[in-house]
């Protein structure tokens, strides 16, 4: 979506990059930082329930595409997972890590199948949301069924989670489409005066 106002803008290439990098970082920073309130307010259950980076990557992949969303994607657990090793209690646990990196990168890849066509029509963010968490999570179960024997989750205990989950995930489904929206008037209204 964003690649599209770019365009409109006339902006170069190197505006463009500059614009897209600035973008992914905050939504990184986003994504590191809202576990750790949501861990704070509620505790590691709460991280569950909620699944808060999820959100940023949602974001990502709607407004900037599939490579961007998958670089958020994988960026966001593994830069999260280093400051919290660095503060001793890292998060995600490294056992998780490498999965929830790829949970995510399916995300922010999936999400972001769908961002010239959200330029188009905002609507659109609702299934590209609820396609990227469906295959998300698929691929996360996967993953665990292929390498159950060097890890220390089941089968059983990821289903668990995806239950516990379930409410975090009906609202990001609700929550992204609509800031994915409201960012696309804002932007369409700025394109609009500039005309």
């Amino acid at each position: 979506m964003l690649e599209n106002v770019l365009i409109k803008k006339n902006c170069s290439l190197k505006v463009k990059l500059t614009v897209k990098s600035l973008v992914s970082l905050g939504l990184v920073a986003l994504a590191v930082a809202l576990p750790q309130i949501v861990h704070a307010a509620l505790g590691a259950p709460g991280g569950v329930q909620w699944l808060p980076m999820y959100l940023p990557v949602l974001l990502g992949g709607c407004l900037l595409g599939s490579l961007w969303g998958i670089s958020i994607g994988v960026a966001s657990p593994v830069v999260s997972f280093l400051i919290t090793l660095a503060a001793g209690n890292p998060m995600p646990m490294a056992a998780r890590l490498p999965f929830m990196a790829a949970e995510l990168a399916v995300f922010g890849a999936v999400s972001g199948l769908f961002a010239n066509k959200i330029a188009q029509n905002g609507w659109l963010a609702f299934p590209a949301v609820l396609l990227a968490q469906i295959a998300g999570r698929t691929a996360f179960m996967l993953l665990v069924l292929i390498f159950q024997a060097v890890t220390p989750f089941t089968p059983a205990v990821i289903w668990a989670q995806i239950q516990t989950g379930l409410l975090g995930m009906v609202l990001q489904a609700a929550l992204v489409p609509f800031i994915v929206m409201g960012l696309k008037l804002l932007l369409d209204r700025d394109k609009n005066q500039n005309d």
